[in-house]
């Protein structure tokens, strides 16, 4: 958003700080001057030594052969000044070089000018950094370095040159932090410039010493901090930049004091609260930006008190409410910008009143209402932009006639209606016009552009404009005296009729040309190749017929080109391979045929849609070479015929190919596998045999895979049921044969199909399929009855050690002590569980329980790296460690497909000292059910469903847990917090119970001997809205 400049702000710098100073002739120096002289001359040369380039000869002069006998050679070279009186005479006093391109550096030898009054180099390109030695420079005034490659640090030493006045060094390249001396001591200065550096740090609080500045800059530097209230105490300051930095907090309210203020830019920083109202007094302000902030409120109404106010930016903040009519009191202001707010209402009729204003900026809020008719009668407003908002209306007959100056029109995205208003034409400045997505109606104006030859925008997209005729269409025969035209666009609308060939006379600086979603006939003109510094073409959407103009070709710098969805016939130019700009070809829904050029490979193309045609021919393998290709590569419903070119492997980063509906023959290419990137793979609908190639399991992005209605044949791979990502899988009318797999995405009828395959047997019962055969269901069931009777076996053993251990257990139970056998868990260590978490970072945390954090984690067990889950105890909560115990105490004697297997625990010493209690369990991926119940899911997933039979499984599931809790054990084990949130899911959605740090065990007259048989509980056991009803009853005494 270009808003007017700062011209008070220009005018004080040129004022105060780029003077020239006058100064005499050089006269007759006595002997002693002359003597003197002699350092000033070694120090210019060192200068001059230090220059490596001069492209003006501006030094050439600089020579002892300059010596004329009247005076010493220095004072005669170009930019150098004497002094011609007193102890000056004969002196350097001033030396002036600016704008001459000098590169080199400055030699610390300048400090030997030791009356130097004036140092005055920019617009060189001088580097290095500055001289801590000008600090010995105590008469100089004026320093201006600006406009150079300075860097280094500001060199504390420049706070003794305290007859400083004026300190230009913006535009450079200075680093670190601003000395605070230079505050402390510059009493005298009045100009302090250091834009456009690269400082760093805070502004210091001793800038309130400088109590003679007028101008202070330290605009577009990356300093930090908030603004220091001590700004507040500069009561000459005229103008204050401190725009494009990193200066948060709020606006001091001592600003309010600074009575000579005439410009406040503080725009692009952090700042945030409201606009100290203490600004109400600055009657002299003229300028105000405060774009780009954190800024909020509404707008104070006493801005309009601002009598001086001539530029007031408060763009790209968050202010609310509505625009004040006080606004219209600012009669002096020519720029005014309140967009991308959040402000509301209608437009004031106030605005009318601001007869300066030149540029008015109202765009992304959420105003409505219609535009003020006042508004349309400012003669001097040159930028209307009020897109973006919910305005309503129309637009006077007569605006062009009212608003002569007038050269932007930007009203896109409202709802007004009506016609766009011929005199519009009479708009003489006119260079842009935008009224894309509003409801305008009637025709685009004839003369628009017949009396204008400035307009280069003309973008009416998007309303229901019509053309049938030639006349109607007249707007493009004007539009071609606009030799300035970048853009015109016109889709979107209700156009009809022949697409006229004068449209190839538009301008060829042309960069933009837009009929798409019309209803437009005729043939597209050889005329178009004019265009030769075009970027995009569309033409989708229309009735087009006839060939593609092999002229097209000649658009070098062509990016985007849409025919799609039209009547095109006749084959694809060779000619569009020297498009080697283009990235995206959209070609779909004609009548196009032959072969698909292989020239298309020169175009570094990232979306290809040729799908809809009748192209014919094999698939060339040279547009599989395109490694630009990342978007999407569409090629179906054509008639391309021989094999799949292995070069497919090379679209590494495409992520979507639909070779859908051709005559596609041969295999898969196993090294489809490498395109890692796909998420839409199709080729059904063609002659493809053979078998699913394994690499297609290395595309673990992919999400839609659709081989049907082909000749595929083979089992269905395994692979396809572990693909996590897949939604949409589709193997259908194929030869494929064998049992369907029953995990992963064969889980869901919906989003699987396999119909038409005949020889294919099992899977779920919503795939209707039939039962496999009974030798295969014999073989089976073989092998589940010894692997039935082998686990039987096993779990007796395991159930009578259990029972002997815990049998043990309850003598030692007044006494807890967790006891783990060397053969049954690894040992772990505080610092392996650090590691395998990344030292307990937020990322790896799962979930926040009443006694602890659950964190995902990666260890190695048996040789193998195996993700686990590590539930760290907060033994500051009262109750921890005794939950901890619980938890041990009843995890060792349980075991349970239903429940969650616990690998280890860890009692040691954390990082800082203090005690470390840990268990860890096997991971499961699918999380609680509580999330899957409720939704509570991250922001970027899918929601998360459970069907019936799913919800009626985890109910068994849990069931069978408790069943063996409660009836499968010596004793009773009561779990006391069951609830979703402890009920985690597998991958193959069975349901485990966890989380036993609640637990009690019930025997001898269901006491809980994990406590003191005496013992008193008052607080209730378990999670409110999940407690069993008669729980209450047991909290006293039991």
């Amino acid at each position: 958003m270009a808003i007017a400049a700062l011209p008070l702000l220009l005018v004080a710098v040129f004022f105060l700080a780029c003077s020239v100073a006058t100064h005499a002739l050089p006269g007759a120096p006595e002997p002693a001057a002359a003597a003197a002289s002699v350092a000033d001359y070694n120090a210019l040369l060192s200068f001059r030594s230090l220059v490596r380039g001069d492209p003006s000869r501006a030094l050439a002069s600089w020579t002892s052969s300059a010596h004329n006998g009247s005076a010493p050679a220095p004072c005669q070279w170009r930019g150098v000044s004497c002094g011609t009186r007193g102890r000056r005479r004969g002196r350097v006093v001033a030396l002036d070089l600016p704008g001459l391109g000098l590169l080199g550096t400055l030699t610390p030898a300048l400090a030997n000018l030791t009356h130097l009054r004036r140092l005055h180099l920019p617009g060189n390109r001088l580097q290095g950094a500055l001289p801590p030695e000008l600090g010995r420079l105590r008469e100089l005034n004026h320093l201006n370095l600006s406009d150079n490659a300075i860097g280094g640090r500001l060199p504390p030493s420049l706070s003794r040159c305290r007859r400083l006045k004026t300190v230009l060094l913006h535009t450079n390249k200075l680093q670190g932090h601003i000395p605070p001396e230079l505050f402390g001591s510059l009493r005298s200065l009045e100009v302090l410039n250091l834009g456009q550096n690269r400082l760093t740090g805070g502004i210091p609080s001793g800038i309130g010493g400088l109590v003679n500045l007028k101008l202070l800059v330290l605009e577009f530097n990356n300093l930090t901090g908030d603004i220091p209230w001590q700004v507040g105490s500069l009561a000459s300051l005229v103008c204050l930049g401190l725009a494009s930095n990193q200066l948060s907090g709020s606006i001091p309210a001592s600003l309010g004091n600074l009575s000579a203020l005439t410009a406040l830019t503080a725009f692009s920083n952090r700042l945030s609260g409201s606009i100290p109202s203490s600004l109400q007094g600055l009657s002299s302000l003229s300028t105000l930006h405060l774009e780009d902030n954190s800024l909020g409120g509404t707008i104070p109404s006493w801005l309009g008190n601002l009598s001086s106010l001539a530029s007031l930016n408060l763009q790209s903040n968050g202010f609310v409410g509505r625009i004040p009519e006080s606004i219209g009191n600012l009669g002096l202001l020519e720029a005014v910008s309140f967009a991308e707010n959040k402000l509301v209402g209608k437009i004031p009729d106030a605005i009318g009143n601001l007869h300066a204003l030149a540029e008015l900026y109202l765009n992304n809020n959420e105003l409505e209402g219609p535009l003020p008719l006042s508004v349309f009668n400012l003669s001097s407003l040159e930028m209307l932009n009020i897109q973006h908002n919910n305005l309503t209306g129309g637009f006077p007959l007569d605006m062009g006639d009212t608003m002569t100056s007038l050269q932007s029109f930007l009203v896109s995205d409202n709802q007004f209606h009506g016609v766009i208003p011929p005199s519009l034409c009479n708009a003489s400045m006119l260079q842009m016009v935008q009224t894309v997505n509003n409801f305008l109606s009637g025709t685009i104006p004839q003369c628009l552009g017949a009396r204008q030859e400035m307009p280069s925008v003309v973008n009416f997209a998007g309303n229901q404009l019509e053309a049938t005729n030639d006349a109607e269409w007249g707007f493009l025969a004007s539009l071609t005296n606009c030799s300035n035209m970048i853009l015109v666009d016109v889709s979107d609308n209700k156009l009809q009729g022949v697409l006229p060939k004068s449209i190839g006379n538009l301008s060829t600086q042309m960069e933009f040309l837009g009929i798409a979603s019309n209803s437009i006939a005729g043939t597209i003109t050889e005329s178009v190749g004019n265009f030769i510094n075009l970027d995009e073409l569309h033409m989708e959407n229309n009735l087009l017929q006839g060939t593609i103009p092999a002229s097209l070709g000649k658009l070098t710098k062509l990016n985007r080109l849409s025919l799609s969805n039209n009547n095109l016939s006749g084959s694809i130019p060779v000619a569009l391979g020297n498009l080697t700009k283009l990235t995206t070809l959209l070609l779909s829904t004609n009548a196009l045929s032959g072969a698909i050029p292989s020239a298309l490979s020169n175009c570094p193309l990232e979306q290809l849609d040729l799908s809809y045609n009748n192209l014919s021919g094999p698939t060339p393998k040279e547009l599989f070479l395109i490694s630009s290709l990342s978007s999407t590569m569409y090629l179906a419903h054509n008639s391309l015929t021989g094999t799949l070119p292995s070069e497919v492997g090379n679209l590494r980063n495409l992520g979507e190919l639909d070779l859908s509906d051709n005559m596609i023959s041969g295999k898969i290419p196993t090294n489809i596998g490498e395109c890692r990137s796909l998420q839409y793979l199709n080729l059904s609908g063609n002659h493809l045999d053979g078998t699913i190639p394994l690499s297609l399991g290395q595309l673990r992005g992919l999400l839609v895979l659709d081989l049907s209605r082909n000749n595929l044949s083979g089992s269905i791979p395994e692979f396809l049921g572990t693909m996590k990502g897949l939604a949409s899988l589709n193997l259908s009318s194929n030869d494929f044969e064998g049992e369907v797999p029953e995990d992963g995405i064969f889980l869901n009828a919906t989003a699987t199909s396999v119909m038409g395959n005949n020889a294919l047997c099992g899977g779920i019962p919503q795939l209707k399929l039939k039962m496999c055969s009974s030798p295969t269901k014999r073989r089976i069931s073989s092998k589940l009855l010894m692997i039935i009777a082998a686990g039987a076996g096993i779990l007796l053993v395991i159930l009578s050690a259990m029972f002997v251990l815990c049998k043990r257990g309850r003598l030692r139970r007044a006494k807890p002590q967790i006891t783990l056998p060397n053969d049954k868990y690894i040992r772990v260590s505080y610092a392996e569980l650090a590691k395998a978490t990344d030292g307990f970072t937020s990322e790896n945390l799962i979930g926040v329980g009443s006694f602890g954090a659950v964190y995902k984690g990666r260890m190695e067990i048996s040789g193998q790296q195996v993700v686990v889950a590590v539930k760290v105890l907060n033994l500051q909560h009262a109750g921890a460690s005794r939950s901890f115990d619980a938890e041990c105490e009843a995890l060792r004697c349980i075991r349970h497909r239903n429940l969650v297997k616990v690998i280890t625990v860890c009692s040691s010493i954390n990082s800082q000292g203090g005690d470390f209690k840990a268990l860890v369990f096997e991971f499961l991926p699918n999380g609680n059910l509580d999330q899957w119940l409720h939704k509570h899911i991250e922001e970027d997933d899918e929601p998360k469903m459970l069907d019936v039979i799913e919800r009626l499984q985890i109910a068994i599931h849990v069931a069978s847990a408790l069943d063996y809790l409660h009836h499968q054990k010596p004793f009773p084990i009561v779990h006391c917090d069951l609830k979703p949130s402890n009920i985690i899911l597998d991958n193959d959605m069975v349901a485990h119970v966890g989380d036993f740090g609640l637990a009690r065990f019930l025997h001898d007259g269901h006491n809980d001997k994990s406590e003191t048989p005496t013992s008193s509980r008052t607080a209730i056991r378990g999670t409110i809205g999940y407690v069993a009803p008669g729980e209450h009853n047991s909290t006293l005494n039991y």
